[in-house]
């Protein structure tokens, strides 16, 4: 087995290698996860909108394919046997006809609104359930010109396939450097700091630590305690921005915009705050101005609506799911390995759910935002939250089955308003077998939400996706729009504050 480096070229497959699943692998029983996301309440997909700079050959994209995709055991299995029974489902390997997973539509190049083409061709394609009959994923090409990009790829994948984190590694694992044809993308790593310490630090140290243990112990009963009682009784506020009953069955229209990075970086940097940080920040302000605007129209006419509105924005429970990956990553180098190798290693959904509560409300000064931000994620890092949900959700799959714990699921989503992610993207412009990318805007569909915020860093871009019930959100550009505004009026504040005079000391 070959060993590779970060800068060092991936092992091209051989034309006479035998593509995994084409009779090749035992079958594999399937994850607690995987079960839970192929149930009836909560079938779930994945999709990544990738805008390409040039038009897409699909014999290019489907040789590619054929020489790294298809290596995963994932994309060459199919589900058998009986979800309802634990151990009878497996991934069974079988042979993959590539047309029928690359979708090529014919579409007329002279369309008076393309953007909107592909918007509706995106929500009609992800209305259709995928063929259980064979590996669930399917990649869609539509060369066609919109305001960003020269033709459009839609990839989509069966939650039950991977977690969100693992498949965008996954999917950049399939991708190179622009500049580089040969190298791997970069992502960004968290350092860790030195382990010494100073001999007169120590007992301040080990006070900070027992500090620190006495607030996670706390944290996590508070945190436990509120996630129980989600499923019981405690349900967000209706606002104009929760779903209905049946919302996770509804078409969801997708929209995306894209932000700049060093811009978010520069509020990080002044704040000393992490990105994370200041993207929810920018998502409390902005469904802030949306919410506000919502309820303005709703009382348009009535006297003090102003101090009306203000009143309801303030009294509002709105909490988004985020779901956290806690399996270690296994990284883009390994899983190219993997793929060029046949190699297996460590697969599948190991997830946890936090509940995050966000904080809906007028700011003079729109810094408060994310320093309102800084402290619930601050909080919830010192909780084991999302480690005891997902052995909640283990023990539940074991003991009381998938119906049981797809049914718990769907009920505390259902009583939140929306969910929430932040994806670490590449650090440099990457292309997808040749084809250089513009953007990439991940999303789900399937779980019982009205609104799915997702931000994937590219480069020094960042991708605002939405993912919203139309009947519910009919203006998701608006809501873009506030986003957008909202970190701007974060980073002129910031820039404010710079430019700001020091008085002297008398």
């Amino acid at each position: 087995m070959e060993h590779h480096n970060g800068g060092d070229a991936q092992r091209r497959p051989k034309a006479t290698d035998q593509v995994y699943g084409v009779g090749v692998g035992q079958p594999e029983r399937l994850s607690p996860g995987a079960r839970l996301f192929r149930s009836r309440k909560l079938n779930c997909c994945i999709v990544v909108v990738m805008g390409c700079k040039t038009s897409v050959n699909p014999d290019v994209v489907k040789a590619g394919l054929k020489e790294t995709l298809l290596h995963h055991p994932r994309f060459s299995s199919k589900m058998v046997g009986d979800l309802s029974r634990s151990g009878r489902m497996k991934w069974v390997p079988t042979h993959v006809n590539l047309d029928d997973h690359v979708i090529v539509p014919k579409i007329d190049g002279d369309m008076d609104s393309p953007d909107q083409f592909v918007q509706d061709y995106i929500s009609y394609a992800t209305k259709t359930p995928l063929d259980s009959s064979r590996p669930l994923w399917e990649l869609h090409l539509l060369n066609i010109r919109t305001s960003d990009a020269e033709a459009v790829g839609l990839l989509r994948i069966h939650h039950s396939m991977g977690d969100g984190a693992s498949l965008m590694s996954l999917l950049l694992a399939c991708t190179r450097k622009t500049s580089d044809p040969e190298s791997l993308p970069t992502v960004p790593t968290k350092n860790r700091a030195g382990s010494g310490r100073r001999p007169v630090a120590c007992f301040w140290w080990l006070f900070l630590a027992i500090l620190a243990a006495v607030k996670l112990i706390c944290n996590t009963f508070v945190d436990l305690s509120l996630f129980f009682a989600t499923f019981l009784f405690l349900r967000d506020t209706e606002t104009p921005i929760k779903g209905k009953l049946g919302v996770a069955m509804t078409m969801k229209r997708f929209v995306h915009r894209t932000v700049s990075l060093d811009d978010i970086k520069l509020v990080k940097n002044e704040l000393e705050m992490t990105i994370n940080d200041v993207l929810l920040g920018v998502t409390q302000g902005g469904l802030s101005r949306y919410l506000a605007r919502r309820y303005a129209a709703d009382a348009k006419g009535e006297n003090g609506s102003v101090r009306r509105t203000i009143r309801a924005l303030k009294n509002i429970r709105l909490r988004a799911t985020v779901l956290v990956n806690l399996r270690p990553a296994a990284g883009i180098q390994a899983l190219s390995d993997m793929m060029a190798e046949q190699s297996k290693m460590s697969w599948g959904n190991s997830i946890g759910y936090i509940v995050l509560p966000f904080s809906i409300g007028h700011q003079e000064d729109p810094l408060e935002y994310v320093r309102q931000a800084k402290s619930t994620i601050d909080r919830k890092k010192l909780s084991l939250e999302a480690i005891l949900t997902h052995v909640t959700a283990e023990i539940v799959l074991k003991v009381l089955g998938v119906n049981a714990a797809a049914f718990i699921s769907d009920r505390i989503l259902f009583h939140t308003t929306m969910a929430f992610s932040n994806v670490v993207g590449p650090l440099e412009e990457i292309s997808f077998y040749g084809h250089p990318i513009a953007y990439l805007a991940p999303s789900v569909h399937g779980h019982p939400h009205a609104l799915t915020i997702h931000y994937q860093s590219y480069a020094n871009k960042m991708v605002i996706s939405l993912a919203v019930d139309p009947e519910v959100i009919p203006d998701p550009h608006q809501l873009c729009d506030d986003l957008e505004e909202c970190l701007s009026g974060i980073k002129a504040a910031i820039l404010r504050e710079e430019k700001a005079p020091v008085s002297a000391e008398p």
